[in-house]
């Protein structure tokens, strides 16, 4: 995506998502429409912006609430209410968005970005979890999005996926004392193949968090947060 790239791109961006809105509106599609919200959902997400999160998947849903895109919808709702800090809310939109997937056949191809498989929504459930500080679940999870991304060989399948899972692992070792392992994990995630850089600084502010929180002092730990502050500020 445009946005991805950060930079100017991200106002070529919003003018494509404003334009399949349009188009999406004069034809009556209804997943064209779904896909322009979700595209500002997302730039909400990675801008900070939860309320907006919220309002742009709802404005979705309305128009789409039966289309593949619905499930990606629920799953920006999902982030943006355990960003607030609301595990209920949380909960009930990967609910309905687990539910939905599961009546919806399984994707021929799930490597579009415009279909949402069950790996994908383990990927979306990890981040929220870590984000409503539960370890048991993001790392479980983690280690599925993991075991699901690398194959056999190790060879990366899904390297946004899986830099997000180490990330998440990182952020619980964090948690839980050992600096080593978390740190481990955040270079590892650092050093992979990214495509999207307002996901992964996202991302990987959590444990940024976590360090400067626990390990401020510890010279390491300064030097990953530094690192992690150059990412995000491309």
């Amino acid at each position: 995506m445009e946005y991805d790239s950060g930079g100017a791109a991200r106002t070529h961006a919003e003018a494509t998502r404003q334009a399949a809105l349009t188009i999406g509106r004069e034809v009556g599609h209804a997943g064209i429409q779904g896909w322009a919200h979700e595209m500002r959902a997302w730039f909400a997400l990675t801008t900070g912006d939860m309320r907006g999160v919220i309002s742009a998947a709802d404005a979705g849903l309305a128009v789409a609430p039966a289309e593949s895109v619905a499930v990606q919808l629920l799953a920006q709702k999902a982030k943006a209410w355990a960003r607030l800090g609301d595990r209920r809310q949380t909960e009930v939109a990967l609910d309905a968005g687990r539910t939905l997937l599961e009546s919806m056949p399984y994707p021929e191809n799930v490597q579009n970005h415009f279909v949402v498989d069950p790996g994908k929504w383990d990927f979306y459930s990890m981040d929220c979890y870590r984000k409503v500080g539960d370890n048991q679940i993001s790392e479980t999870l983690a280690r599925e999005v993991l075991r699901a991304g690398v194959d056999f060989d190790g060879a990366e399948r899904s390297p946004m996926r899986n830099a997000e899972a180490r990330i998440t692992l990182g952020v619980v070792a964090a948690r839980e004392g050992d600096l080593e392992v978390a740190l481990a994990y955040g270079d590892q995630a650092l050093r992979g193949d990214r495509q999207s850089l307002p996901s992964l600084a996202m991302v990987a502010s959590d444990l940024g968090a976590v360090l400067t929180q626990r390990y401020g002092s510890d010279p390491q730990a300064r030097e990953f947060i530094q690192h992690m502050r150059s990412l995000g500020s491309r």
